[in-house]
């Protein structure tokens, strides 16, 4: 891999990372507002979350030299 291509990556993984971890905290503080949504807003939590996983998957494939 070339040195962009590893920067992308690291980038992409961050980036990920702060997202997701951006919206746990944002459920958990909406959880303690309405603790009776709290099904609600987990579901919708872990959807995003995994959708944002998914795109970053993606992106780190795009950035992956093909053989």
């Amino acid at each position: 891999m070339t040195i962009p291509r590893i920067v992308g990556a690291g980038l992409i993984v961050i980036g990920v990372g702060v997202g997701i971890g951006r919206i746990g905290g944002q459920a958990m503080e909406a959880i303690a507002r309405q603790p009776e949504a709290y099904g609600k807003i987990q579901t919708a939590m872990l959807i995003v979350a995994a959708l944002i996983e998914g795109i970053g998957f993606a992106a780190l494939f795009a950035t992956a030299e093909l053989p």
